[in-house]
């Protein structure tokens, strides 16, 4: 038994989908206590068939774990010692509603979300000495509720401040999930957010699979164009380019300042390779028809960012707000949906 199984964590899980599914349900196979916070239609469902992961060829069937629909109720299985929060981030502002009542009794979150603006809310609510920020760059499908796959393993980054953050190393690395510890938590967030937004809402605009969008020379410069935007803000703001796990941003950051020809003939492959043939995050968001994205929190957040900082962002300001805009209308009115040179034409200067 390893020193971290041996006084095994109490860890609240918000949501069971792929990211929270999958720690929480690699920590409860590690002998770890978990409870699952879920959605009221899906939580009879995870009582009932358990929690099925296929990690690499090996499949797991787990029961051995709680499951709960509101805050209140999870509080029955308190004093919790971590909560993982990854949920998406538009589902942010909503759990907070219903965490702050509480705050003074649940525990530290690792905050696993996309985007750079999910610390800051928690730490409104929770207080700064409760809030941890990480990322997850490991990819799982999620086959069906319940059902989640390892496609690639990648590893989780944290952030090493917190007294909490050794004991979370040592866990998350007895589970298998290959941690990182990380000096600068902006640092690590933003470098994130630049893998996030790389051939991600053009992909969702074009109806288009990155692999088609990398392959055209003039839809890749609109690719590098946005991570130029976000590269200056880093800068403007301090922060440094750090490799995720298992990424290296910073050779992608790297190549972003080469000449274009170059960029693309270094950039093109390791980005196809990394995506794989699935559509990113974003593209999903538009047409699952539950007419919510995390753009705002992604490419919005380098433009809010850059409107702060006096740094023009025009085509993060464009990704963010066309597809924010086409969500609250209808997707099936997309006037970029494969014409490249429509969205060409409407991309700024």
């Amino acid at each position: 038994m390893s020193p971290s199984t041996a006084n095994p964590l109490n860890v609240l899980v918000f949501g069971a989908g792929a990211i929270g599914g999958y720690l929480g349900g690699s920590l409860a196979l590690q002998g770890h206590q978990v409870v699952f916070l879920e959605r009221r239609h899906n939580a009879p469902l995870l009582r009932e068939r358990g929690l099925r992961l296929d990690l690499g060829g090996q499949t797991q069937t787990l029961k051995d774990f709680g499951v709960v629909t509101s805050v209140e109720e999870a509080l029955a299985f308190a004093p919790f010692d971590v909560a993982l929060f990854a949920l998406k981030s538009y589902d942010t502002a909503e759990a907070l509603k219903s965490i702050q009542p509480h705050a003074a009794a649940l525990p530290p979150f690792l905050c696993l979300q996309n985007g750079v603006d999910n610390e800051t809310a928690l730490a409104a609510v929770l207080g700064e000495d409760k809030v941890i920020a990480g990322t997850v760059t490991t990819a799982v499908a999620k086959d069906a509720p319940g059902q989640l796959r390892l496609e690639r393993l990648r590893g989780v980054g944290l952030h090493g401040g917190h007294p909490l953050s050794p004991r979370l190393f040592a866990v998350l690395a007895d589970a298998g999930l290959r941690p990182r510890l990380y000096a600068n938590a902006p640092a690590l967030k933003w470098s994130k957010l630049l893998t996030n937004i790389l051939v991600n809402a053009s992909c969702a605009l074009l109806d288009r699979p990155p692999a088609d969008v990398l392959a055209d020379a003039r839809l890749f410069a609109v690719e590098i164009r946005q991570l130029r935007e976000a590269l200056a803000v880093m800068r403007a703001l301090g922060v440094p380019v750090v490799d995720v796990p298992g990424t290296p941003v910073r050779a992608l950051a790297a190549a972003a300042r080469l000449p274009l020809p170059l960029c693309r003939l270094l950039v093109r492959g390791a980005v196809s390779r990394g995506r794989g043939g699935k559509m990113p995050s974003l593209h999903i968001d538009l047409y699952n028809g539950r007419g919510r994205s995390e753009v705002a929190w992604l490419n919005g957040a380098v433009a809010r960012a850059g409107e702060r900082l006096g740094i023009a962002t025009p085509v993060n300001a464009f990704l963010s707000q066309t597809l924010s805009q086409l969500l609250s209308d209808n997707p099936a009115h997309n006037p970029y949906k494969n014409n490249p040179q429509a969205y060409l034409d409407a991309i700024p200067d």
